[in-house]
């Protein structure tokens, strides 16, 4: 089995776990390119950390598929 391919925020260039990946797509489109990390995502949005967060939680709960 071949290794998956990291991917890193567009912004800061951490690793990202999947997560963070699933919020950006979720958050600003299934189509986009580029990810980023939950501080940076909130930065973007202008909001915090823990209501990001949270709503990582909220889709869970609902069964959104980009976070299974």
């Amino acid at each position: 089995m071949g290794k998956k391919k990291e991917t890193f925020c567009c912004e800061c260039k951490c690793a990202l776990v999947k997560d963070h990946i699933a919020l950006s797509k979720k958050l600003l489109g299934r189509n986009i390119t580029q990810f980023y990390c939950i501080t940076c995502l909130a930065k973007f949005l202008e909001c915090e950390v823990g209501d990001l967060e949270i709503k990582i939680m909220e889709f869970k709960e609902q069964g959104c598929a980009l976070f299974l």
